[in-house]
């Protein structure tokens, strides 16, 4: 009998009990972290859509930006969405403080603009199958380089690269919690050894 692994989703800020509900709907253990006690015993994580400078100065706040930096390095999933991307990133415009800089990205924030020009719209994406993903992008970034040893997996008619993977890093830069569409979540889950 294999054992079921356990998913992280921080919880200093933003949609991380819309990752948890989502997760929970297929039938994965999760749980929210919010201290470094709580990275212990988990096999993946979620870095959740927000507000990006304000989960940074959390992660500080509460001790966590090394012990997030060192599970990333550990070779366990990490996937950011929206905010999280912009986290994961090695290079990004605008942030006021360093995030976990492990993956070989480069981000602009707010890439479409404020809060009023949120939308949506249909993204084919490598690795999902059965048609395009509804993408939410609410003031979105958007990945505006990569290093070759990053797979970009979506990118937007006009080039805007959308979702891209590194090893066991994954980036999207939209919100699909806030869909009832759990394919990216089943392939990050599929990422778990």
């Amino acid at each position: 009998m294999t054992r079921t692994p356990t998913v992280g989703v921080l919880g200093l800020q933003g949609d991380f009990a819309e990752h948890q509900a989502l997760l929970f709907d297929l039938g994965v253990a999760a749980r929210v972290v919010r201290t470094v006690a709580q990275l212990d015993g988990i096999d993946a994580l979620i870095i959740p859509g927000g507000e990006s400078t304000t989960i940074a100065k959390l992660m500080d706040l509460y001790g966590l930006r090394e012990p997030l930096v060192a599970f990333a390095r550990s070779g366990r999933p990490v996937w950011g969405t929206c905010a999280g991307a912009i986290l994961l990133a090695r290079d990004v415009d605008e942030l006021d403080r360093p995030g976990i800089q492990a993956m070989d990205i480069q981000i602009q924030r707010n890439a479409f603009g404020r809060q009023l020009q949120s939308f949506q719209s249909q993204v084919a994406i490598d690795g999902i199958s059965d048609g395009e993903f509804p993408a939410v992008f609410i003031r979105a970034p958007a990945i505006i380089d990569v290093d070759a040893s990053v797979e970009i997996l979506a990118t937007l008619p006009d080039g805007k690269i959308v979702a891209a993977r590194q090893r066991n890093l994954l980036a999207t830069v939209f919100h699909p919690e806030l869909t009832t569409d759990v394919r990216l979540h089943n392939l990050f889950l599929s990422m778990i050894d």
